[in-house]
């Protein structure tokens, strides 16, 4: 990594602001049904316990928050940087999207359409990434196998929740 300067530093904490922030928003559909609706669901072999569901989402906002900034880092004025900016924010519409498609209107099914669309997100963000900054890319990787997780357990509670 190039030496880091105070703006860098600054640069870096934003970002993962930034990311925290944004994952924080989706707590919003979350939070209304997490505790009545959701524990109701029949649930696969693999379901996560709950209480580790969100420290995994806080490590990998913070991931996408140092990948953000190693991109920014690399020039705004660059169209690569832009570019994969404005993908990487367009993924975070679709990650909200899922909470609020799969706690907010309560359904799986419109749940697992979110998802695959923000897993396809996340793959274009991760090539965009990969063209100005390969760590910046490799470090979207967790999230991406997050996101693959987390579709087969959308599918798998909307086969045994008709």
């Amino acid at each position: 990594m190039k030496n880091m300067g105070k703006n860098d530093i600054l640069k870096l904490i934003l970002c993962i602001i930034i990311c925290q922030a944004m994952g924080s928003s989706g707590s919003v559909f979350t939070s209304m049904s997490v505790k009545t609706w959701y524990p109701t669901l029949v649930k696969p072999w693999f379901a996560p316990p709950d209480g580790l569901i969100p420290v995994v989402w806080i490590i990998l906002f913070t991931l996408m928050g140092i990948s953000l900034f190693l991109v920014w880092r690399e020039g705004f004025d660059s169209p690569e940087v832009k570019a994969a900016i404005y993908i990487f924010a367009l993924q975070f519409v679709f990650n909200i999207a899922w909470s609020g498609a799969f706690f907010g209107m309560r359904s799986p099914y419109y749940g697992l359409i979110v998802i695959v669309l923000l897993w396809l997100m996340i793959l274009l963000t991760i090539f965009k990434f990969w063209q100005v900054s390969r760590n910046a890319a490799l470090l979207l990787v967790p999230y991406i196998l997050w996101v693959s997780f987390a579709m087969a357990l959308n599918y798998n509670i909307m086969v045994l929740n008709p």
